[in-house]
């Protein structure tokens, strides 16, 4: 079950919104500003956030910006919701890092297809990715030389199984979920992994796996954490 992260300082739309996801099908997570939803992300990052704009304490710009800035919010598909229709308000939207932008009032059923068409393309991603990780031997020109094997990574087990869920393009909720850890704990090897190899982000670290020809190792029950 996909999670999507609702912000809207209107506690009316916020839970119409809520109920208006949950019956097709979404977990949804709701702020009513910028600063209650960086703390609500940080503890268990969504799928995809949907927040307004204009609201109080942190505005919906800020709390785009910071989350693009951190670690885990790079890549997370982020939607913009604001009564300010003028262009110059989606490129400002746009330009702090949000993925699409919808001006209020909207139908609901245009909001769902905006979600479902950045979860597909954040899908598709990981997808590539993991296809172009996982490529084997056979695909690569007959003039290449095999591939030297790649340096032991510098991490703890622990440490290198979450480094194979991200490179596969699991969230931290899915991560927890398959190694039976909280998002948190997730979190914190994340951290770990990023700070040991040098990395700033999620897509550094996949593309570091793939630069250096690391492809995940063959999934077993009882690699898992306990």
């Amino acid at each position: 079950m996909k999670r999507v992260l609702v912000v809207d300082d209107d506690a009316t739309l916020r839970m119409a919104l809520t109920r208006y996801l949950e019956k097709r099908g979404y977990a949804v997570q709701s702020a009513s500003s910028g600063v209650e939803a960086l703390t609500v992300f940080e503890q268990d990052p969504p799928d995809l956030v949907v927040s307004d704009v204009m609201m109080p304490e942190m505005d919906g710009l800020e709390f785009c910006r910071r989350l693009r800035a951190s670690r885990s919010g790079q890549l997370v598909p982020f939607i913009f919701l604001s009564s300010r229709g003028e262009v110059d308000a989606r490129i400002q939207g746009h330009s702090m890092g949000a993925d699409d932008y919808l001006i209020k009032p909207f139908e609901p059923k245009e909001l769902l297809a905006k979600i479902e068409a950045q979860l597909e393309r954040s899908r598709r991603f990981h997808s590539e990715i993991v296809r172009l990780i996982q490529r084997s031997p056979g695909e690569e020109s007959v003039t290449q030389s095999p591939s030297p094997q790649p340096e032991p990574l510098p991490l703890t087990p622990a440490e290198e199984k979450v480094f194979w869920e991200v490179v596969q393009g699991f969230t931290n909720k899915q991560i927890g979920d398959r190694l039976f850890v909280s998002p948190r704990t997730v979190q914190t090897h994340l951290s770990n992994i990023l700070s040991k190899l040098e990395l700033e982000n999620r897509s550094q670290l996949v593309r570091y796996a793939f630069e250096r020809g690391f492809k995940p190792p063959v999934e077993k029950t009882s690699d898992r954490e306990t």
